[in-house]
């Protein structure tokens, strides 16, 4: 484990290297605690570099037993060599040469996950971003591309199955016990993308007819007995192969495609060439135990791991500095995918959910960083939702400036013009400025501004003049290293809704760009005159949520109101109906601060049990407009200053109160929806469980009984309706006999399967209230729970920390002197695990100054632990002192 402080790496360092690597070889002989890796290299100078300059490569932690050059053993006078690094020096001028590098590393020891480690008895590599360098020296950095040939000898009893990137070459017998397999990957790619597993694996198999007739061999590779758990991944990867030709018209280019799913991983799952490797909890599903969240992840993770063959191996980045450039793109056409395989709108609601619980915190915290960072200490650290999501936000504005056409036309430039290369930011704008002829250097911002924009509007109408005046005002808040801000090019879908409900249209606009539905705010402040509007209109602004920005726009309830019930942007209706419910739920948090009784808004409840009652809306939309804003986005809303008993009790009098007015609306929802016939993880089956299940949590609030729950948990024939009895029971009547018996059940009933009881244990980590963290410390006793294992953390610590507002927030600070313990006691094992959990804490200045000033002294404990790794110093540094 790397325990320096870090050196700070700069995007205005960067410069290419030295050699030019032209090819790789590598001889893998498997053992589970003394594995011989050899590395063939094969380099030229590069033009123009010093004839004494050395090479360099990246080592951590890495034991070398023999170097040669061109085969000859080479002079220890010309080379220095560290765990961290490999130094040779008088090297060929002009000439290419080849160096042979031979380590010995430990799988079985290497609890980080990072490189090449063994778990569960199979052998896997997880390389980026810097895990290739825990395996061999190299040069490894993503701009170092190369054709890989990879032979694996390994025990054949243990091992039968060997596998890596490209296609396969051949195998054969290897002396009396073991065996080798050859890999071809011909197209070059970086060291992160380099993949190996072996060991005994199960598998499902089938083919894809691509769109020029070649047919590709599909293999699915999980441990053996859950074969039939992968079939919705199969089928989630070939909608994913045929929607990418149909879309971007882009065709998968080697002869067979593998995905291998493994219990014990860091991530959700990697793009290597030609052997995604997953996280098993994103491959495996049936309706006996997965949730239709699961399935949705499932279907979204399958086809952006599936994506990132064209946008991050064909294309890769030149830097780490240029991650959006792979990840936001890949996010943004993974996002498309799941929004064609279902409910648009759906999918955007949640899509904006997401990055206002997850991306807008960290935009307005001491994580904050642009969309493409200008410097970092550990890039573990940057695969951030700022990152990701933000960054699929960014792609998403450009194709809603440019139209769908100049933006298809830009990506189409982009693939044909850089195939093959390792990209920038810069490239990738580029082609859209050449495909379409627009100036896009002040959008470009948005990859190098940090912050959420925040836009205050306000409109006129002027019944004599029949027109509108829209005045809107940008402003970025500073962010670490960031204090001035220039202003933002931010396309804004608007529509003027009429008082019968149809869509204003005006003669005329001035005041700025506008093309089509799309006002184009590019000033700091600016104002649209809207010509030719026969009766004031009511303003629907970020339609589809066009920006990733915050609207404060002072509109009435009665605008609101209006929006929610005729808006033909189901988006805009979802704000509508949120943008009412704030203010009730902050009111309530007020007032249950201050010790008062909780007052609810007729008029709010009223609109929102008219959506409710909707049948011309789809259920899933339904379901969305009924899931009340969350604690995190109440606090959000609040700003500071924030008591999270107080929070979660005016929103618990809030719930209440509408479960009372509309207890008979939810019975007939409830009865209506109940029978949804053979279970389909399809979109239309989803949303009338979502819908059902929001209804029985409404009633068994409203009836304050723990009896409707129970029966629900007894008669469920799918996890989605069983998980989500079980947290209505668990939450609401923790003590309750009921509650317990269903506990207990479930952990009886999946006691062999580690994913389901992630469940369980998630469901509890997040019981509110002061005694869940007893319960947690009680549950990680548990024989199910392994501290060593990524997805039981995550789901217990992880969870509680996370969602568990009342529980982890403890007004006496237990909670955080526990985390900080958990996080000290992690990162030896697997810093970037403890590294992500550790940003729980990112809003502790929120918190009011008792729980703060605790939640400070738990991250000051962390801080002046004398070996943290580089990825928590990291974390913990900027958490407390940005």
């Amino acid at each position: 484990m790397r325990t320096d402080t870090g050196r700070i790496v700069h995007l205005a360092d960067y410069r290419p290297t030295d050699f030019v690597l032209e090819r790789v070889d590598l001889t893998f002989e498997l053992d589970p605690t003394e594995t011989k890796v050899e590395a063939r290299l094969i380099f030229h100078r590069r033009e123009g570099v010093d004839a004494n300059a050395p090479l360099v490569l990246d080592g951590d932690d890495l034991t070398m037993t023999s170097l040669l050059f061109d085969q000859i053993e080479l002079d220890p006078a010309r080379y220095t060599a560290t765990p961290e690094s490999l130094t040779i020096r008088d090297l060929p001028e002009s000439v290419p040469f080849e160096i042979t590098v031979v380590t010995m590393i430990n799988p079985e020891a290497n609890t980080q996950l990072m490189g090449l480690y063994r778990s569960n008895g199979i052998y896997c590599t997880q390389c980026e971003a810097e895990g290739f360098r825990r395996i061999t020296y190299f040069p490894d950095r993503p701009d170092v591309l190369a054709v890989y040939t990879i032979n694996i000898i390994a025990d054949k009893a243990a091992n039968p199955l060997l596998l890596s990137n490209g296609n396969f070459l051949g195998g054969a017998g290897f002396g009396p016990d073991k065996h080798f397999a050859a890999w071809f990957d011909p197209h070059p790619k970086p060291s992160y993308l380099f993949a190996l597993v072996a060991g005994d694996l199960g598998l499902v198999e089938d083919t894809f007819t691509t769109m020029s007739g070649r047919d590709v061999t599909l293999k699915i590779y999980v441990e053996h007995g859950k074969e039939p758990r992968a079939a919705y991944a199969m089928d989630a990867l070939k909608r994913s192969m045929k929607w990418d030709e149909e879309v971007f018209g882009r065709e998968y280019d080697l002869d067979i495609f593998m995905i291998v799913a493994v219990s014990d991983f860091n991530m959700g799952a990697m793009e290597n060439k030609g052997l995604n490797i997953f996280n098993d909890k994103y491959v495996l599903a049936d309706p006996e135990t997965a949730t239709d969240q699961d399935y949705a992840n499932i279907e979204a993770i399958i086809a952006h791991e599936y994506f990132h063959n064209w946008t991050g191996n064909r294309i890769t980045c030149r830097d780490w500095f240029q991650l959006c450039l792979k990840e936001g793109l890949t996010v943004y056409r993974d996002h498309e995918f799941s929004a064609d395989m279902r409910s648009r709108s759906v999918k955007r609601i949640a899509e904006v959910r997401h990055l206002r619980s997850e991306q807008f915190p960290e935009d307005a915290g001491p994580l904050a960083h642009p969309v493409r960072p200008t410097k970092y200490r550990e890039i573990n650290n940057f695969y951030t939702t700022t990152v990701y999501e933000k960054g699929s936000e960014v792609t998403r504005m450009i194709a809603t400036i440019l139209g769908r056409d100049d933006f298809k036309k830009g990506m189409d430039l982009y693939f044909e013009r850089h195939d093959g290369d390792a990209a920038t930011v810069e490239d990738f704008v580029k082609c859209f400025e050449e495909a379409s002829g627009r100036d896009l250097s002040q959008f470009s911002l948005w990859y190098h501004q940090a912050g959420t924009p925040q836009i205050t509007v306000s409109s006129a109408y002027d019944a004599g003049a029949k027109t509108l005046t829209l005045s809107l005002e940008q402003m970025i808040p500073a962010t670490p290293g960031q204090s001035a801000k220039e202003p933002m090019h931010i396309p804004l879908r608007f529509a003027l809704i009429s008082e019968n409900g149809s869509e204003a249209t005006a003669s005329a606009i001035a005041g700025g760009d506008v093309t089509g539905d799309v006002l184009h705010l590019t000033q700091r402040s600016q104002s649209f005159t809207f010509s030719g509007i026969g009766s004031r209109p009511v303003v629907s602004l970020n339609r589809g949520f066009s920006a990733p920005v915050t609207l404060h726009f002072a509109q009435s309830a009665d605008d609101l109101a209006h929006i929610a019930r005729h808006d033909s942007d189901l988006f805009a209706r979802w704000q509508a109906i949120t943008d009412l419910a704030l203010p009730v739920l902050t009111d309530a948090a007020k007032t249950a601060r201050d010790g008062g009784a909780v007052v609810t808004s007729p008029a709010f409840v009223e609109a929102l049990l008219a959506v409710a009652a909707d049948e011309s809306l789809e259920p899933a939309f339904r379901a969305q407009a009924l899931t009340l804003p969350s604690e995190a986005d109440i606090a959000r809303e609040l700003g500071g200053n924030n008591d999270p008993d107080a929070i979660h009790a005016g929103r618990q009098a809030v719930l209440t109160a509408i479960a009372t007015t509309g207890a008979d609306a939810f019975a007939t929802l409830l009865a209506t929806h109940s029978a949804t016939g053979p279970f389909s993880p399809d979109a239309a089956g989803a949303g009338k469980r979502a819908l059902k299940n929001i209804a029985l949590s409404f009633l068994t609030l409203a009836e304050n009984a723990p009896a409707r729950a129970a029966e629900a948990f007894a008669k469920a024939d799918n996890m989605t309706d069983l998980s989500q009895a079980l947290t209505i029971l668990a939450h609401r009547f923790p003590d309750a006999t009921e509650t317990k018996a269903a506990l207990a059940a479930f952990e009886t009933r999946f006691a062999a399967n580690a994913l389901v009881l992630d469940k369980w244990f998630s469901i509890q980590a997040t019981i509110p209230g002061s005694a869940s963290l007893d319960r947690v410390q009680a549950l990680m006793a548990s024989p199910h729970f392994a501290p060593t294992n990524p997805n039981r953390v995550r789901s217990l610590v992880g969870t509680f920390a996370f969602g568990n507002a009342t529980g982890f927030n403890r007004a006496d600070g237990a909670a955080y002197r526990f985390f900080a313990e958990q996080i000290l006691a992690i990162d030896p094992r697997n810093p970037q695990l403890a590294a992500r959990l550790l940003t729980a804490l990112r809003s502790w200045r929120l918190l009011e100054p008792g729980r703060a000033e605790k939640a400070q002294a738990a991250l000051s404990t962390i801080e002046a632990s004398p070996s943290l790794s580089t990825d928590v110093r990291d974390i913990v540094d900027r958490v407390l002192k940005g």
